[in-house]
């Protein structure tokens, strides 16, 4: 990991997730893997979706951590992902331009 704050990691990560320039899924996974850094528990309500997002990625049977995805695998999981990414954002979106908010330096 980055050796940038866990704060700053999450709230430049969802700014990415937000615009677009880091696949959500992506993001959704280094949100949640970083949360026990910052003090969240799972229960935390911006934190939530996130743990829900990595049950998804694991049930997606990719062969990969989305830590490995390169543009080319995500290319050719294009449709699967994209379905996953759809209902990521709809359960997550809100808590996401929260965290950016919450953790921005």
């Amino acid at each position: 990991m980055s050796k940038q704050p866990a704060t700053e990691q999450i709230a430049e990560t969802a700014q990415q997730m937000l615009e677009g320039s880091l696949h959500y899924l992506v993001g959704a996974y280094r949100i949640a893997m970083l949360r026990e850094e910052v003090g969240a528990y799972t229960n935390d309500p911006d934190f939530m979706p996130f743990v829900a997002i990595l049950l998804e990625i694991d049930s997606l049977n990719l062969s990969l951590a989305p830590t490995q995805w390169s543009q080319t695998f995500i290319a050719a999981h294009r449709e699967q992902l994209d379905e996953s990414v759809e209902w990521a954002k709809a359960i997550s979106l809100h808590q996401c331009q929260s965290l950016a908010v919450r953790f921005a330096s």
